[in-house]
């Protein structure tokens, strides 16, 4: 099975941005000079070197984790706006129910270099405030709690010697030490209670934020088979916070891309999309050729916070969008319509600035002195404790939701 692979409470741009924040904040009071210095002895600051910026490669995006199944920002939306525990559940895993857990269920739990065996109750009890924030509404703790407890019962990370991972390989569990009045209010009102599909226990993978729309599994875990109960849906009540922007230097984003690129990184074309518009495949394009690439590994080597991403190259003044032949209308993250200035993108169409890529002409039988040409494109306790067996090495795809 593959991990919930989401990130936890905080999304890595909320941390981003708060560090950002206090760094702007303390940055004057950091250099500015001491009060006590004579002006005398107050030697000017030496000027930084000069240096030449080269192009950039620009990312926008949406969402924090795969996107499968309940968005963990989305639920809390949506119980502010009065859905219950198992509304928000049904509007998340398409055509589910609720059923029970068999009773006596035991948890087997690798923390450490320890397997943990944990009463099914008690280990949900020590994930719900490890994944959620104690303060968000009860309807959206309650949901998580049986999102947490069924994915416990359809877990086999560790095959028959363990059940889950305490991270987000699977779920994040951190045992007594994470129980609030609240979460553990919230695994009470649900005791017992788990998500099925034909009445059968249902994979229910979650991650920090969907974006704005959840996707298919298989269009997320590469190889994954299609679920019933795992399809892209509209997540209507999610923050604004869910945007991203990132900027990586050409270098920079050749060097996390070796391995995968054929000589240095001209730009990124993608080709397909899923039913949201997270990159299903795309091409890197490379100064000695081009090698397709999938939505998960662009994700994890350039270090986005999801597959929900679009390229465009800043060269100068000039910004460039890459192309994108998936046939999927760019989608502007909720954010992104409250800044005026960015509805000035239209004028990055222009397509001049592609002929910075001359390899596209070298790529076959084209003689390698012949000139450049424009290229043309088609289109996320306690227990009786055992021994611990060695950690598998599992291939991860995804959020607390087991990539």
């Amino acid at each position: 099975m593959r991990s919930t692979y989401h990130r936890g409470c905080a999304p890595q741009h909320v941390r981003r941005a708060a560090l950002a924040l206090l760094c702007a904040t303390l940055a004057p009071a950091l250099w500015a000079p001491s009060a006590s210095a004579g002006a005398s002895s107050a030697a000017p600051a030496p000027a930084p070197p000069a240096t030449t910026a080269g192009p950039t490669l620009i990312i926008e995006g949406a969402g924090d984790g795969h996107g499968v199944g309940m968005s963990q920002t989305g639920a809390a939306g949506l119980a502010e706006h009065g859905y219950t525990d198992t509304q928000i559940l049904a509007h998340y895993y398409t055509g589910t129910a609720i059923g029970q857990a068999p009773a006596g269920h035991i948890v087997r739990v690798l923390v450490g270099s320890q397997v943990l065996e944990v009463p099914l109750e008690q280990y949900v009890r020590g994930v719900v405030a490890a994944e959620m924030p104690s303060g968000w509404p009860a309807a959206a703790l309650q949901a998580q709690a049986i999102a947490a407890r069924t994915y416990a019962l359809t877990s086999d990370a560790g095959g028959s010697r363990f059940d889950v991972y305490s991270d987000t390989r699977s779920q994040v569990y951190r045992g007594a030490a994470a129980e609030t009045p609240q979460s553990n209010a919230a695994v009470a009102a649900t005791a017992g209670q788990i998500v099925t599909y034909d009445g059968k226990p249902a994979v229910t993978y979650f991650s920090a934020s969907s974006g704005g729309m959840t996707e298919n599994i298989e269009n997320a875990f590469f190889g994954a088979t299609p679920e019933p109960w795992l399809k892209g849906v509209a997540d209507p009540y999610e923050t604004s916070a869910s945007s991203w922007k990132l900027s990586i230097g050409m270098a920079e984003a050749s060097a996390r891309l070796a391995g995968l690129l054929d000589g240095t990184l001209l730009g990124i074309e993608v080709l397909q999309r899923g039913v949201s518009p997270r990159i299903v495949s795309a091409e890197l394009l490379g100064s000695r050729g081009d090698t397709p690439v999938n939505g998960a590994e662009l994700e994890a080597r350039l270090g986005l916070p999801s597959t929900w991403a679009y390229f465009s190259i800043e060269n100068g003044t000039s910004i460039t969008r890459e192309p994108d032949l998936s046939g999927h209308a760019r989608h502007v993250a909720p954010a992104r319509t409250r800044k005026p200035a960015r509805t000035a993108k239209p004028t990055r169409t222009a397509k001049p600035a592609r002929t910075r890529k001359p390899a596209r002409a070298a790529k076959a039988p084209r003689p390698p002195a012949a000139p450049a040409q424009q290229p043309t494109f088609d289109g996320e306790r306690g227990g009786v404790v055992a021994p611990a067996p060695p950690q598998p090495q599992l291939s991860s795809a995804g959020g607390a939701l087991a990539p």
